[in-house]
């Protein structure tokens, strides 16, 4: 066997490799989309499983054209949800003042003449209005 079929034969290995990759990438995305339409009954989704798991190749194309804009919209959904849990998670974790707080900041500042009565009041019916 010659040099030149070494690397033809490893190039094909990595050809092969890269197919079967992209194709379990595409088949957990379709799952998990399966799982994530809620619109879409139980027996629908039984229906593709069982096609994906007996015509695995010929299933995932058809969904992929049949369901493809519904499985970007679910996606982006997910993120966005994600996203806004995130966010509310590191607001609520980076705490925030109580009204009674802001009032006691804002009294120091008037104690020590950094605000005047006015901007004190203001400040004090805008931390009561948010509580």
């Amino acid at each position: 066997m010659g040099f030149w079929e070494n690397i033809w034969n490893i190039l094909l290995v990595f050809l092969y490799a890269i197919v079967v990759i992209s194709y379990l990438f595409a088949l957990i995305s379709v799952i998990g989309d399966l799982f994530r339409d809620h619109k879409l009954s139980g027996w629908a989704k039984a229906l593709w499983i069982i096609g994906l798991i007996f015509i695995p190749f010929l299933t995932l194309v058809v969904y992929l054209i049949a369901r493809g804009n519904g499985m970007a919209r679910r996606s982006a959904e997910a993120q966005r949800d994600a996203q806004t849990a995130t966010d509310a998670y590191i607001r609520e974790a980076a705490g925030r003042a109580t009204p009674s707080d802001e009032i006691a900041t804002a009294k120091a500042l008037l104690d020590s003449g950094a605000i005047s009565t006015e901007e004190f009041e203001h400040l004090k019916a805008k931390a009561l209005a948010r509580s």
